[in-house]
């Protein structure tokens, strides 16, 4: 026999029933103990259901703030739409909602983005009042601070919104509002 068929024999021999079970076994140990992690990480990982809830409490009230105007008077006062500065207001706005003022109502809305200043904690509603379905154990709460991005402190002002739910689940959002359009009303 010639070292040309010698060689081909080899190579068409292919595997033995040993080689083959040793596969097995070690594929099948590597698979077990990837399913392994898989459970032990899936059944210690926070709820995904209850973290998105909490995100969307969150998104939800930072965009209602977001979409608030930033002036340099309270909207209900007559210079709101013409004053320059703090000083041609009646009623200026300040950090935190002005007397009788609420996010529910039931006359007097939030109307800035001052109002939302120390903001809850509270469970969360819609703006009639009514707790929302489903959402008990979560809250939602809101910190407006003035400055932030290099700015004057009088024209920035940054929100935290911080939505919680069951198991400790937390999420805050930051965001920075300027003062780009003074004497736009709701």
């Amino acid at each position: 026999m010639c070292i040309r068929e010698r060689r081909a024999r080899a190579a068409a021999r292919g595997l033995s029933l040993i080689e083959l079970i040793f596969f097995i076994l070690i594929v099948g140990a590597g698979i077990a103990g990837i399913l392994a992690i898989l459970d032990y990480t899936a059944a210690r990982s926070a709820d995904p259901l209850v973290r998105k809830q909490v995100l969307t409490l969150a998104e939800g009230l930072m965009e209602e703030v977001l979409l608030m105007p930033f002036t340099f008077c309270d909207p209900d006062d007559p210079a709101a739409a013409t004053a320059v500065n703090v000083g041609g207001c009646a009623v200026p706005e300040q950090l935190g909602p002005e007397t009788g003022e609420s996010r529910l109502g039931p006359t007097l809305f939030f109307d800035n983005v001052n109002d939302y200043a120390r903001y809850g904690p509270l469970a969360p509603s819609d703006l009639a009042g009514n707790p929302i379905p489903g959402l008990a154990g979560y809250t939602v709460e809101v910190s407006v601070t003035a400055g932030g991005l290099g700015l004057p402190n009088d024209q920035v002002l940054q929100i935290d919104v911080t939505a919680a739910g069951p198991g400790n689940e937390r999420v805050t959002l930051t965001a920075y509002r300027t003062r780009h359009s003074p004497n736009a009303l709701p």
